[in-house]
């Protein structure tokens, strides 16, 4: 019986399929349109915006930056005068976002593993009252929180002069509407001594904590690897201060006339942002740092008592480093919603970056597009960063399975 050949109708005479019969020619000639469509959108809305501008008469590009700016700014990092141009500007608001976002991030995170581990107390009231501070800041809006920090508490403070009046008229610390007023180190000749030895003691415990490390793995002895470094970074740079003679003095605040003059002084405006974001953030962080504790089976618990394991290393060694491979992607998500959020700054008159660049800088200069485009990337570019350096470190922190 004879058996009748044929080539497939999707294929041509060579035995090929067709491109049109092809998925994945298929799938690449659909992205290819779709990157041409979605181009073709942004060319359009980027050509009607240089159309629009020019209509209206406003020049578009970047040379602004390099134009007088002639605006003062309450608080900068930096020296900063109104005759400084925009670019300067600029970098005192993303100097400012940048360092209430990394202090923000450090405090929220002490106080949202603080918090979160109260949770878990045995004692009812501490778990009463980690559970309300959770349940209250967590469920009010954080605008809200960052008026009442600063209208509610800090702007009824008393005046310089009240304040100086109950504490008297140099004083350590003092804190009144103007802010808190700390003692400034002020450095004098020989003092750079003391900034090395404060690079050298942390190099040292960087390269002590390596080795413990590798000790630990090879001999499974431990090395107090904390107390070592703080007492290094107390020490050396404690003996280079004696070395050198003492070069550095203490200025305090005082007050003259209506204000306090002289020492370091945290304006209110940045306490009550620092505050906000700080206390706001916190509360979720603790719910992420009690799941991600609750996460790790009993069983770990009682294996390591059964090996003679104290509870406080227990804790250390055995349940935390378990639980952080829960903790560390929600918690980044929480450094990014803080780092975004200090963008409400403008609420409460603290200058970062939106308040300065996307506010004054767009109303004096009317380039809005250019403007809002750079804000939009520096905050993609933080988020990103942060996102990196979390994925980095979950990845340093990860449990390797043997």
């Amino acid at each position: 019986m004879a058996h009748q050949t044929g080539v497939s109708a999707d294929a041509d005479d060579s035995g090929r399929v067709s491109l049109m019969n092809d998925p994945k020619a298929r799938g690449l000639v659909f992205q290819i349109l779709l990157i041409v469509a979605v181009a073709a959108v942004i060319w359009s809305g980027v050509s009607n915006a240089i159309d629009n501008l020019a209509r209206a008469g406003i020049a578009s590009g970047f040379g602004f930056f390099g134009e007088r700016a002639g605006f003062d700014i309450g608080q900068s990092i930096i020296p900063y005068t109104n005759d400084d141009t925009y670019f300067r500007a600029f970098l005192v608001g993303l100097l400012n976002t940048l360092v209430v976002g990394a202090i923000g991030i450090f405090f929220a995170s002490m106080i949202g593993f603080t918090v979160g581990l109260a949770r878990l107390s045995h004692n009812y009231l501490v778990r009463k009252f980690a559970t309300v501070y959770v349940e209250t800041l967590r469920n009010i809006p954080l605008l809200l929180q960052l008026l009442f920090w600063y209208k509610a508490v800090l702007s009824i403070l008393p005046s310089p002069r009240e304040a100086a009046r109950e504490t008297g008229v140099e004083v350590a610390f003092s804190i009144n509407n103007r802010g808190l007023y700390l003692p400034r180190l002020v450095p004098e000749s020989g003092s750079m001594l003391i900034l090395y030895a404060i690079v050298v003691a942390l190099v040292l415990w960087f390269v002590i904590g390596r080795w413990a490390k590798k000790r630990q793995m090879e001999t499974g002895q431990q090395f107090p690897v904390f107390l070592t470094g703080l007492s290094m970074i107390i020490g050396l740079p404690l003996i280079a201060y004696l070395v050198t003679g003492m070069p550095v003095s203490v200025e305090y605040a005082s007050l003259q006339g209506f204000n306090m003059v002289g020492g370091w002084v945290i304006q209110p405006e940045f306490m009550a942002l620092l505050l906000g974001l700080s206390l706001y953030t916190a509360s979720f962080i603790a719910e992420i740092v009690r799941a991600g504790i609750l996460a790790v089976s009993r069983g770990q618990t009682e294996a390591a008592f059964a090996l003679g394991i104290r509870p406080n290393l227990t804790s250390r060694l055995v349940i935390v480093p378990q639980a952080m491979r829960v903790i560390i992607p929600p918690l980044t998500s929480q450094y990014l919603n803080l780092i975004k959020n200090s963008s409400l700054a403008v609420a409460i008159g603290y200058p970062d970056l939106v308040s300065i660049f996307g506010g004054t800088v767009l109303n004096q200069t009317g380039q809005a597009v250019e403007v809002i485009s750079i804000t939009m990337l520096v905050y993609l570019g933080l988020s990103l960063l942060t996102s990196a350096f979390m994925n980095w470190f979950n990845s340093r922190v990860a449990l390797v399975e043997r």
